[in-house]
Parts: structure tokens; C-alpha cells; sequence
């Protein structure tokens, strides 16, 4: 087995094409053990022996809803007593919304709010306080280029509104923490394949959506995980209040 003695949570690792799968794929290949929490609890316990299984590290796999407080103690609480101390969180847990905004009802909007914005808050305020104990710790939050680009990729108003939210997180709460040595930045994807959007689109608006980005194909999982790994990583330990872009250029600036 692995020398694992630090540990990474991910947020919304469960789904087999996700990113939070690829992020704790690549972070156990980096030696480090691995917390993978969803709201399905089958998702998240397969996915971790399956990670553990492959890289050799501790791996777990609970059931959590981001959105509640006491679901997500007792996640992570579990997680501090079985595997080795936390350094680094992935807060990727989150849902999209096509509706146009005419459309929307107060319900879609506070779902969608809630789950991407107010459960990176709920989380990382349950994790931070081990990592401000040792100064020393990275926190990567998950964002989307829909809030740069005020949407015009997949997700609507709420979706948009919601990823703005955590850029805004983000860059507040590195400046708060810069002093204690744990660092908090954000990735902003652009069209992923991934099964986020399924049941919400089709063949054809897949590739619509491949074709309207300049190097003409969607984003991997892997490569996004590539990215967080970095993020989490001692080479960058003198980033923070960062928003890294991979959209593949469908937003330069």
C-alpha cells in the first residue's frame, strides 16, 4: 500500500464519468488517500474501492448531502477518524439548469443555489478548521465558465448565478486564510463530457456544443483532474485567489 498520509476529500465523486471520479483517480495515483463523498452512498463506497483497489492508498466512500450540515459532519467526521489528516478539499459537487429564466421557478433556483454554492460554504466551513490548525492546507472549488461568460454555454440564470457565487467565495476566504498557509482557489471549466447534463440534452447538443469551442471537442474529466491535482499540489503553494480557465478557449480573455 501507498505511504498515504495526507488526505483529500472530493465532493460529488460518485458518478462513474465525473470529474470528482477522475479527481480521486488522479490524486490516489499521486500517493495521497482518498475521501470520496455523493449523495448516493452505493456511488461514493464503489467508486472508493475501486480507486483504492487500483492505486493501493485508503480510499472511502460515503453517502453525504452537501446541503446539510448534519449529514456533512458526520461525512467528514468519519473521514477524520479512518483516514490520515485532511490537507485538501475538492468541493465539486454540483448540479446545472438549462431553463430559460422566464421560466424558472423559486424552487429550481434555490436547488441549483444550493447544492453549488451554499454546499461548498457547508463543506469547506466543516473542513477548514483541521487544516487552519495545521497551517497547512488547499482548497479547490469548483466554478464553471458559465459564471465568466454569464452563461451561453449549457447552464442557465441559476446555474450561472450560483458558480458566480463561488468565484466570490473563493477569492474572500483566500484573502482571510492567506496568513495561515492554506491556500483556496477556484477551476472554472467550459464544456466537460461528463454525465451532468444527462437527461438534459441530446446527441446533437453535445456536439453543438463541441463545435462551438475553438480547439472543436469537449473537455475530459482527466483533464480537469489534472488541474485540481496541481491546484492541491506543493508547486502551488504560492497560488491563491486563483481562477484557473479550461474551456479549451471558448472564453479568452
Amino acid at each position: 500500500m501507498a505511504d498515504a498520509s495526507r488526505t483529500v476529500i472530493i465532493t460529488g465523486a460518485g458518478s462513474p464519468r465525473g470529474i470528482g471520479r477522475a479527481a480521486a483517480r488522479r490524486m490516489a495515483r499521486d500517493g495521497w488517500a482518498v475521501a470520496l463523498l455523493d449523495l448516493n452512498a452505493g456511488l461514493a463506497a464503489a467508486a472508493a474501492a475501486d480507486v483504492g483497489t487500483e492505486h493501493g492508498v485508503p480510499a472511502l466512500g460515503i453517502g453525504a448531502d452537501v446541503t446539510d450540515e448534519v449529514s456533512v459532519d458526520a461525512a467528514v467526521s468519519a473521514v477524520e477518524k479512518q483516514l490520515p489528516p485532511v490537507r485538501a478539499l475538492f468541493n465539486i459537487a454540483g448540479v446545472t439548469s438549462p431553463t430559460r429564466f422566464l421560466q424558472t421557478t423559486l424552487e429550481e433556483w434555490e436547488r441549483v443555489m444550493r447544492i453549488n454554492a451554499t454546499g461548498t460554504y457547508i463543506v469547506t466551513k466543516r473542513v477548514a478548521p483541521q487544516m487552519l490548525e495545521a497551517r497547512k492546507g488547499r482548497i479547490v472549488n469548483m466554478s464553471s465558465v458559465s459564471a465568466q461568460r454569464g452563461g451561453g454555454v449549457f447552464g442557465g440564470v441559476p446555474y450561472s448565478a450560483a458558480k458566480a457565487a463561488i468565484l466570490g467565495f473563493t477569492r474572500a476566504l483566500a484573502r482571510e486564510f492567506g496568513p495561515t498557509g492554506v491556500t483556496v482557489n477556484a477551476v472554472t471549466p467550459g464544456v466537460i463530457s461528463t454525465d451532468i447534463r444527462e437527461g438534459l440534452t441530446t446527441p446533437e447538443r453535445e456536439a453543438s456544443l463541441a463545435a462551438d469551442v475553438p480547439v472543436g471537442r469537449q473537455g475530459t474529466a482527466d483533464e480537469v483532474a489534472a488541474l485540481f491535482a496541481f491546484l492541491a499540489g506543493d508547486d502551488a503553494s504560492y497560488l491563491t485567489g486563483v481562477t484557473y480557465d479550461i474551456n479549451g478557449g471558448s472564453l479568452i480573455h
